[in-house]
């Protein structure tokens, strides 16, 4: 048993080994490719865009199956499962080609592998294969390459398609020594007859004319100066053979001249400084700047290969790695956090671009970076409670405005304060903006408020920025209480237009309709009364406590005040207030047609012949409505009867006249009783003018003659004798008004010291100024004076025309009274005018009126009767009470 027990121990402890070397073999994991070398065989030279090469195997440890590749070899790409591809056609001149693939792992590293592409030559293209260069011995014992015409079939034939000439390469910026052998060319003819080789195309016999020589015997090609690559990279040549005589030897070779890129050109930066910023709130691995630089050099190889670094930063606060920069993009961004821009508002970082994958030629530049205010700090409150008191039924009433503060940037998006209520406010009875400071908010009423439905809100504001807050900020708020004021409110009609419908005979006094209004402030328990504001037919009436309206005159729905049978009257209803407020309601009155009108006929005045008379037909016309209109009946009365028959025409709407016996010529009144559908009738009389003439051809002998018209002298004369007069009576009343000018000599010396009425508001010469004549203010009195002023003879008139009626026994009569004989006044033309003045002369010797103090002078009143004061009524009420009551006890 202890055995048993020792093995199972034993082979526990074999499995957990195992598990942690599997456990820690797995997480040993490096990410890197699965290769050092990839080689990658093809069969053509020349290779086609989009043709599949094969892949390559990246592995991360993240299991991901996407990675991003990059191609050193810009003419290849790499999609992101590892298969490389073709971008642009490319041509293995040597065989082969190698290129480098990049791949970043999960930490952002980047690894690298070289790939290779091998040219396999198939088996059965032999005869067509060109020689590659070989070396040959030359005078000075160096070698170059040497390339023949393509071999032919026998004689001097075409060559075929499928030869190759391999490209020739020479680098940039070679020292020499000048001219430079290049390759040679040669024919296999050479041997057979005297050849002689030229050259022609860029380079050689055009611009740049004689950079390529060849020797026309020996067939070997020359360089005379140094290549750039920047200038010119290719140049395309074709050599010639030819024997004696300048018959072809071969067929023109195309010679394509590759100048290889040297790292010649170091990068250059777009721009020198770089301006940027970046916001203090910034986190780590924000991008906010782009650094670009480019490198003349070939594209695609290592020698515009660039890569940038940051080489130091000012200043080195809080830390000296702020910020960092994308080696392959140029982009920098934020390394660590804290940045402050009240602190540290500005850096400057010097940063290096070098090609060679940064082990090549560099460049320094600039880059100025300005730290932003971020809204960092939340605006705050000046006052947190407030408490206001604001009128009800105003609109667009201010209630409060809010200041505020704000520790950014002033003038800023983050400074810039808006608000918004929170709570307090479920009907939407205010608004809030901001002002034009951006620092202050302004609360107004957005409905009229309502003291008797709400007397008293309490509002809660909230303040943000126009930016979100940068970082967890909490937000002020403010608490408003609005009291509402009560007002003074006009009573309010329900409804404010009412309508109703009566018939337009209504007695007077008839109650039409109750129409009240009720008075909104109910904590002033106000009284409401009415009155009728606009009734422009006179014919309403309103209870001034209880607002029934009733008839007050006869209505008439034919009146042309009345629009469409309706009639149109405003009734005021004002409270008790101190200033009373008004309401106003529309009282529509529908007025219901009556038979009141009886019909009548337009026409005042026919004609017709005696001989053969025609027929006239007459129109007529009823005021009321259909109802009461049509079908009409027509008689005729007195003797027209006799001399006359008049008929209504098929639609009972008109009469057809005729005259039966034949009149001499004259005019004739023709009376024609006409009646409504309802026997509602009256007589209208027709002036008919017969004439001596036959049928329609209307024709009177004594219009013809009337008519003639007078000669145009006799009527010119006429009018210019009128026009004459005319102006005889203009002349002389001009002469006249100048007489009545005249200033006349006082009757009166001057030391009369008669009271006269002078006007004080004009700036004049005193008394001598007044130049009126104020005569006919004095009529009516019955001591005056002989002469009233001193400078105007008077004029007395006539007595009145008009008979005074007695002073009525009832006193209740003295109103009809005084209107009786206003009226008679203002009809008699000798009556004085309204605005007469009466003249109290002062009190000088043989004053008959005696001195004004005799009314208080006596000690007692017993001497005179007051008591028939109280039978006049309640208009001298007051008067009998005073003079009336007998002695004071």
């Amino acid at each position: 048993m202890e055995v048993c027990r020792c093995l199972r121990l034993g082979t526990i402890i074999l499995v957990l080994q195992a598990l942690s070397c599997v456990l820690s073999e797995h997480s040993s994991c490096a990410p890197g490719f699965d290769s050092e070398l990839y080689i990658f065989e093809v069969d053509r030279v020349h290779l086609h865009i989009g043709r599949r090469l094969g892949k390559v195997v990246f592995n991360d440890c993240t299991g991901r199956t996407r990675i991003v590749f990059d191609s050193a070899d810009k003419r290849f790409k790499v999609d992101t499962d590892g298969t490389v591809k073709l971008k642009r056609q490319v041509t293995l001149h040597d065989g082969h080609k190698r290129f480098a693939v990049h791949a970043w792992d999960s930490q952002g590293k980047k690894h690298t592998v070289d790939v290779r592409l091998e040219l396999v030559q198939p088996h059965h293209h032999h005869e067509h294969q060109v020689d590659l260069p070989k070396p040959a011995a030359t005078e000075a014992g160096s070698t170059v390459p040497v390339l023949l015409f393509p071999k032919s079939s026998g004689g001097l034939k075409r060559r075929k398609r499928d030869w190759i000439i391999p490209d020739i390469k020479i680098p940039e910026n070679t020292r020499g020594p000048f001219p430079e052998r290049l390759v040679q060319i040669k024919t296999s003819h050479a041997k057979e007859v005297a050849v002689f080789y030229s050259i022609t195309g860029a380079g050689a016999d055009q611009e740049p004319i004689g950079l390529f020589k060849i020797d026309s015997r020996s067939g070997q090609l020359f360089i005379t100066k140094p290549l750039d690559r920047e200038d010119k990279a290719t140049y395309l040549l074709f050599a010639h053979a030819v024997v004696e005589g300048g018959k072809k030897a071969e067929e023109p070779m195309e010679l394509n001249i590759i100048v290889i890129d040297q790292n010649d050109n170091k990068p250059v930066f777009k721009q020198n400084p770089f301006l940027g910023s970046v916001a203090e709130a910034s986190k780590p691995g924000t991008e906010f700047m782009d650094i670009i630089a480019t490198d003349t050099d070939e594209p695609g190889n290592a020698n515009s290969d660039i890569r940038y670094k940051i080489i130091s930063q000012d200043p080195q606060e809080p830390s000296g790695g702020m910020f960092s920069i994308n080696p392959v993009t140029g982009k920098l961004m934020v390394n660590s956090a804290g940045l402050d821009k009240e602190k540290y508002p500005k850096y400057t970082l010097e940063i290096q671009a070098a090609d060679m994958e940064g082990d090549g030629l560099s460049a320094q530049c600039k880059a100025i970076v300005s730290v932003t205010d971020s809204n960092d700090h939340a605006p705050q409150f000046e006052q947190t409670q407030y408490t206001v008191s604001v009128p009800e039924n105003k609109v667009g009433e201010l209630v409060v405005k809010m200041p505020v503060t704000d520790g950014d940037d002033p003038n800023t998006e983050a400074w810039a304060a808006k608000f918004k209520i929170i709570s307090g406010d479920t009907g939407g009875m205010f608004s809030i903006e901001t002002d034009m400071s951006k620092q202050a908010g302004i609360i107004k009423t957005a409905k009229p408020l309502d003291f008797e439905a709400v007397n008293k809100y309490t509002l809660v504001v909230a303040v943000e920025n126009e930016i979100p807050f940068a970082i967890p900020l909490p937000t002020a708020t403010a608490q408003v209480v609005v009291n509402v004021e009560d007002v003074n409110e006009a009573p309010i009609f329900n409804p404010v237009e009412k309508r109703i419908s009566t018939r337009e005979n209504d007695p007077v006094d008839t109650r039409l309709v109750l129409y009240s209004a009720t008075d909104p402030d109910t904590a002033m328990k106000q009284t409401v009364t009415y009155k009728i504001s606009d009734d422009p037919a006179g014919w309403l009436m309103v209870e001034k406590d209880t607002g029934v309206i009733k008839v007050k005159s006869s209505m008439d729905r034919e009146s042309p005040l009345v629009k469409d049978g309706q009639y149109k009257a405003l009734i005021l209803a004002m409270d008790n207030y101190m200033i009373p407020a008004t309401g106003t309601g529309t009282l529509l009155i529908q007025l219901e047609d009556v038979n009141d009108n009886a019909p009548a006929v337009v026409e005042r005045m026919v004609e017709v012949c005696n001989d053969e008379p025609s027929p006239v037909l007459l129109t007529l016309t009823d005021k009321d409505t259909a109802g009461n209109g049509a079908p009409y009946r027509v008689e005729l009365k007195g003797e027209s009867a006799n001399n006359w028959t008049a008929r209504m025409n098929d639609t009972r709407t008109g009469i057809i006249l005729q005259l039966r016996n034949k009149l001499r010529e004259a005019k004739y009144s023709v009376r024609l009783s006409v009646s409504d559908t309802h026997g509602l009738h009256q007589v209208s009389t027709v002036e008919a003018h017969v004439c001596d003439c036959k049928g329609e051809d209307f024709r009177c002998q004594n219009r013809q003659l009337g008519g003639a018209g007078l000669p145009l002298p006799v009527i010119l004369g006429t009018l210019g004798a009128i026009l004459a007069l005319l102006l005889l009576i203009l002349l002389l009343l001009m002469f006249v008004r100048r007489r009545s000018n005249v200033k006349k000599e006082p009757l009166l010396p001057e030391d009369d010291i008669r009271d006269n009425i002078y006007y004080y508001d004009e700036e004049g010469g005193g008394e001598d100024d007044q130049d009126y004549d104020l005569s006919v203010l004095h009529r009516g009195l019955d001591n005056r004076p002989d002469v009233f002023r001193n400078d105007v003879i008077p004029t007395f008139m006539s007595a009145p025309q008009y008979q005074y009626r007695p002073r009525p026994a009832n006193p209740e009569d003295i109103g009809n009274f005084i209107d009786d004989n206003l009226k008679a006044a203002d009809n008699d033309p000798t009556a004085p005018p309204y605005d007469s003045l009466l003249v109290f002369d002062y009190e000088g010797a043989g004053s008959e009126a005696g001195t004004l103090s005799s009314l208080n002078s006596s000690s007692s009143g017993d001497d005179q009767d007051y008591d028939c004061l109280n039978g006049w009524g309640p208009r001298f009420k007051k008067l009998a009470d005073m003079y009336g009551g007998g002695e004071d006890e």
